[in-house]
């Protein structure tokens, strides 16, 4: 059983580790990782603390008076769409972001507004965004708020006022870059990086100086042209892991959201994220392990310098991420206390790592796996099944696909208890090599065929998927590698986590309730219907001795504009609001208005089967992602089956091709879309509009 120390680490660049028999241990007392400057009493920080465990120590709400826990006050954003913030809570005053980078800052007693600042985002920017246009925070230092934009922007603006003190940009703009993760601040400095490996960029983080925004230092995730030169020996070193010409494509690696720091190792914990293209035959032709993809990468944060990586997922070619939720804390293994980091990736397995050396100390699936067997223990490295790799090969249906086993939405630990309790999805998905495939300069690159990625028509193949996907709150045991409960949710896309020390986990849900669970037992004690879905994870603070809990709504996410038509939520889009709860209060929501809104007649079209199939590759590859799979919407944008547009192609030109509403969000496609392309997309949405496929699919309304 071999083991590489961390000067071998560095020589070699790869993480092998020892196989560590995980006994039953018991927990000790919280860590403490974060024992200077944090205060229990507030939320200060992304993560609740450098460590992120999203742990309040809290304890004055109980399952035993939580029946008394109502609503304090909420406030409205005035935007709905895609609210993942999670809040700060400093000297009395909630920090929270809405849709398109907006920042509220709110007294936290009664949820008057201080001030509001809105960065004045360019919206066409929505043509390079994944994922909806979401943002999950900003960071609080010094007397300032912190915070990344949709354009690529970092930006502080003062706390009490919420003037602006310095704004730089942080990508190359004429590059299909964008930021939604929330900046982290150590040492003074804020880090942040980037996504948009889909559309074809390089990855890396970059570290500024808070105090006026100058850039200290970039660590590139991926290597690019080898004739330009490399940055640093990692490039070099990681781009022999690579083959063909990669950098043509970008080469993907973004870390888009999560990060975590170690003060008394300093080291800093980067998530790295998928390759693009997906398809690694087309990106690295030839395989290779393709560092840094899929890795956690730790890092000086002083100077950028590397120190260690793991690799979750070698030679990425499912999407992949390891940008999920990382959670530091120290774990009795085997009879010996542990610092560890732990980590569960889109790919399925739970990693427990020692955070100071990188080295695998368990690995076990938490969700449903049927591309790797298991993590070999000698190589660090996952078992492949015969057929996962499927660029170039027949059609694979994968568990997890690209939504992941665990997507961005956080996990909690709870030391007491012991556990982790992980927001996790079963979500299949077939991947299939596109045998057209050219690389389109700025627009969603995969490799897989897109048209496997939209649900089936025939109504008992329907249900059969729809039977399959699946979503629910894992408690999971991080030292025997086993759960421990778990709770079935109706739909796959739910909220992040808050687990409390008075023995209680707080869930947001697809079906628009706000959720209270016993820590230990997983029994439901508590529920707020809070009218929209919430995907955004809830926080907890105290003020005049009293604790509250708080919570940002508002349906969203990639999740929701792709399939939320076909998956309808027990909730309607077009409310978001930051909810605020503590014991004996007992406001309410306004009353929601009546969303039934009389369809218009959708025009009719006398196009032949030909162009109507052409239109629905058209609308596959630019469209569904935001429009719904087969044009039924989530309600979050506008239902293209009954737009206006329809009735000309000059209309539908007017937004798709000349960018008429792009300061609303709506990008244009020229280059992408020619007027020859725009009447069979028009021609397909028509149909679609005629199908009556909701109806057929026996979907509620």
């Amino acid at each position: 059983m071999k083991k590489i120390h961390l000067p071998a680490l560095r020589c070699a660049g790869l993480v092998c580790a020892s196989l560590l028999v995980v006994a039953c241990g018991k927990t000790p007392a919280p860590p403490a990782l974060d024992a200077a400057p944090v205060v229990a009493k507030e939320w200060n920080k992304h993560g609740g603390t450098d460590a992120e465990q999203r742990f309040s120590v809290l304890k004055q709400i109980t399952p035993e008076n939580i029946d008394q826990l109502g609503l304090a006050w909420a406030f409205d954003f005035g935007v709905s769409r895609g609210i993942e913030a999670t809040p700060l809570v400093v000297d009395g005053v909630i920090y929270v972001t809405a849709t398109w980078n907006k920042v509220f800052a709110l007294d936290a007693r009664s949820g008057e507004l201080l001030w509001q600042f809105d960065p004045q985002v360019d919206r066409s920017k929505a043509a390079d965004l994944c994922c909806d246009a979401v943002n999950r925070g900003v960071a609080y230092s010094n007397g300032k708020i912190i915070t990344g934009t949709i354009d690529g922007r970092l930006l502080a603006v003062d706390a009490k006022t919420g003037k602006k003190l310095w704004d730089v940009i942080t990508v190359d703009q004429s590059k299909p870059y964008t930021i939604t993760g929330a900046p982290r601040i150590v040492n003074g400095k804020a880090i942040v990086g980037n996504g948009g490996a889909e559309y074809g960029v390089r990855g890396y983080v970059t570290a500024y100086d808070i105090s006026n925004g100058e850039m200290l230092w970039r660590f590139y995730t991926v290597p690019g042209n080898p004739e330009e030169g490399f940055e640093s020996p990692q490039m070099a070193k990681a781009a022999k892991t690579w083959n063909g010409e990669w950098w043509k494509y970008g080469g993907g690696g973004t870390a888009w959201d999560s990060m975590a720091y170690d003060p008394e190792l300093d080291l800093l914990y980067v998530g790295v994220g998928n390759g693009s293209p997906w398809n690694q035959n087309i990106r690295s032709p030839g395989g290779g392990d393709n560092l840094y993809l899929s890795s956690i990468v730790a890092l000086r944060p002083d100077t950028g310098e590397y120190v260690w990586h793991y690799q979750t997922t070698p030679g990425e070619t499912w999407d992949y991420t390891a940008t999920q939720h990382m959670i530091l804390a120290d774990l009795e293994i085997n009879g010996k206390n542990r610092k560890v980091i732990m980590q569960a990736p889109k790919n399925g397995f739970f990693y427990v790592i020692d955070r100071a050396t990188g080295e695998l100390l368990s690995a076990k699936n938490y969700v449903p796996v049927n591309w790797a067997s298991h993590i070999d223990m000698e190589t660090g490295r996952p078992v492949e099944v015969p057929g996962a790799r499927w660029g170039g090969k027949a059609p694979y249906l994968q568990l997890p696909g690209p939504m992941g086993g665990h997507n961005w939405h956080p996990m909690s630990f709870n030391p007491g208890t012991g556990l982790v309790y992980i927001p996790v999805l079963e979500t299949p998905f077939v991947y299939a090599d596109d045998q057209g495939f050219s690389y389109k300069e700025g627009r969603w690159n995969t490799g897989s065929d897109s048209s496997m990625a939209s649900l089936p028509t025939d109504l008992a193949q329907f249900k059969a998927v729809k039977a399959a996907v699946k979503g629910r709150l894992l408690a999971w045991d991080p030292v025997n590698q086993k759960p421990v409960w778990q709770v079935e949710h109706n739909s796959p896309w739910n909220g992040g986590v808050l687990s409390t020390a008075g023995g209680l986990v707080f869930q947001g849900n697809a079906d628009a309730k706000l959720v209270a669970y016993r820590a230990d037992t997983g029994e439901r004690v508590w529920d707020f219907f809070a009218q929209t879905g919430i995907v955004a994870p809830p926080i907890s603070y105290e003020l005049d001795g009293e604790q509250y809990i708080a919570v940002a709504s508002g349906w969203g996410g990639v999740f929701a504009l792709l399939y939320g038509g076909l998956f309808p939520a027990e909730s309607d889009p077009g409310v978001g609001r930051l909810m605020v709860f503590k014991l004996g209060a007992k406001a309410a929501l306004p009353a929601l208005a009546d969303s039934n809104i009389a369809k218009p007649t959708p025009p009719t079209s006398n196009a032949d089967v030909a162009t109507i199939a052409k239109g629905k590759f058209i609308y596959d590859t630019n469209c569904s992602v935001c429009h719904g799979d087969h044009v039924i919407s989530s309600g979050l944008i506008p239902d293209l089956r009954w737009s206006p547009l329809l009735v000309t192609d000059d209309a539908m030109q007017a937004v798709v091709i000349d960018g008429a509403l792009t300061s609303r969000g709506m990008p244009s496609f020229k280059g992408n879309i020619s007027k020859d392309d725009l009447a069979a997309l028009r021609a397909f949405i028509i149909s679609a509009a005629n199908d009556g496929l909701e109806a057929k699919l026996e979907i509620r309304k």
